[in-house]
């Protein structure tokens, strides 16, 4: 990204992060943010599910929710989770869903059944991949930010193991200069990867900066991931990066089965349509949920154009 990209990217993430401008924000930004999160509940979400598969558009379902620090608000993440997967299911609908860990309690220590301390995101992660496989669907482990990937990795590989590649998937980040050894290193699970480019704030030690360098870092992503047989969830608004990646799997064979192109509800709608009526297979990755603030604060981030609509919005 551009220096002015970069600046505005951490004064962004940074005065998002200030409480008191979370809590205005909160009280006062929903109509807003509906531009990014379809609604409060799994009813408005399955609304939008349906709107989109009219479009030949599929669905990836986020419950909003993040790093939540004690068992209650985890166990009560897990529990929203569950009943969105059954509400799914029962409006005659494939569950595909993604998770953040850190929401289901990943780092807090419990005691198991069996008397042994475990990790609370551990034991519900599990409980929502097997009611995701119940149904026949699919449940995505989401990456946060450089602290978490040892931990995310480590499970991902365990629940793969576990209950099947066709049931579990996860994402990679560009940005980050560890990801090119860390999908290596998941090639023996043949895994279903979301690639991205990263949207947290992290320090140069752990993540590239330059546009430049996660651009080209994520092209190398996704061409090894392919070419290593996996299927790939290639997650950009990046058009220029999309038509290379279509051009690529012409060149080297590869075909539309094994990979699909991933949008953020709300935006870029004409590339989804176009992609999906010339035969691909789109997804649009869609949050609801009352907690909406952190995936909100970071939608805006990500460009000055999206700051630009929210302006016009209060204005």
């Amino acid at each position: 990204m551009s220096q002015f990209e970069q600046l505005y990217r951490q004064v962004a993430l940074g005065v998002a992060g200030n409480p008191v401008v979370e809590k205005i924000v909160s009280k006062q930004g929903w109509t807003l943010a509906q531009r990014f999160v379809a609604g409060e509940t799994a009813e408005d979400a399955i609304r939008t599910i349906k709107q989109l598969q009219a479009e030949g558009i599929r669905d990836n379902l986020d419950v909003l929710g993040e790093f939540v620090s004690t068992p209650e608000p985890a166990n009560a993440n897990t529990e929203m989770v569950l009943a969105t997967i059954d509400q799914v299911h029962a409006a005659g609908l494939v569950p595909y869903q993604s998770i953040k860990l850190s929401a289901l309690g990943q780092g807090q220590l419990v005691t198991g059944p069996d008397g042994r301390e475990q990790d609370l995101g551990d034991i519900n992660a599990r409980r929502v991949v097997a009611r995701a496989k119940q149904y026949g669907g699919f449940l995505n482990l989401d990456m946060e930010d450089h602290t978490r990937v040892d931990e995310t990795l480590r499970l991902f590989r365990e629940l793969v193991q576990e209950f099947g590649n066709q049931h579990v998937g996860t994402v990679l980040q560009a940005y980050l200069h560890r990801t090119e050894a860390d999908r290596r290193s998941l090639d023996d699970l043949q895994p279903n990867i979301r690639i991205v480019k990263g949207a947290y704030l992290e320090p140069e030690a752990a993540a590239m900066q330059s546009k430049g360098e996660i651009d080209a870092a994520y092209r190398r992503l996704v061409y090894k991931h392919l070419k290593a047989g996996n299927y790939c969830n290639v997650a950009t608004h990046d058009h220029q990066i999309i038509y290379d990646v279509m051009h690529f799997a012409l060149a080297h064979g590869i075909p539309k089965d094994q990979f699909e192109f991933q949008l953020l509800y709300g935006i870029r709608e004409d590339l989804q349509r176009e992609l999906a009526e010339a035969g691909y297979t789109v997804r649009s990755y869609i949050p609801f949920g009352k907690d909406w603030y952190g995936y909100y604060s970071r939608r805006i981030a990500e460009r000055p154009k999206n700051a630009l609509f929210v302006l016009r919005g209060l204005i």
